[in-house]
């Protein structure tokens, strides 16, 4: 019996490595988040992002498409180099102001379909799921 044992915890123990200890992983995948708000004012023009897979985030900015990585652990958070097509539109103003912000978050949590990313520097921008 106990040859059987450690086998079957060896598999559990590797398949218990292999979670997903991004924002993806806890409520993140799945949904194209808004941005509704950031450092507590209502942000008016469009910008979304998306948690896809494990490390990966991708979304839309007031007028670019972007990409960028995030490796380290819930609720720990942080983008990666952030690479942006480069369109100008009329919102380059806000798509600053979107993409300054989320290059210093630090923290993140998910919460009743609100994902919410900070820093401790008081930053914090409000994300809520398209219908």
């Amino acid at each position: 019996m106990r040859a059987l044992t450690l086998p079957l915890c060896a598999v559990l123990t590797a398949g218990a490595c292999k979670s997903d200890e991004t924002i993806s992983g806890h409520g993140g995948a799945g949904h194209v988040w808004t941005l509704k708000k950031v450092d507590g004012q209502a942000f008016d023009a469009q910008a979304i992002i998306e948690f896809p897979e494990e490390g990966k985030i991708t979304g839309q900015g007031p007028c670019n498409r972007f990409n960028s990585t995030q490796s380290v652990p819930y609720p720990w958070f942080e983008a990666g180099p952030i690479m942006a097509t480069r369109m100008a539109c009329p919102d380059l103003a806000a798509e600053q102001v979107f993409f300054s912000a989320l290059a210093e978050m630090t923290l993140s949590e998910v919460a009743g379909g609100t994902p919410i990313l900070s820093n401790d520097a008081g930053r914090e921008m409000v994300f809520k799921a398209q219908p």
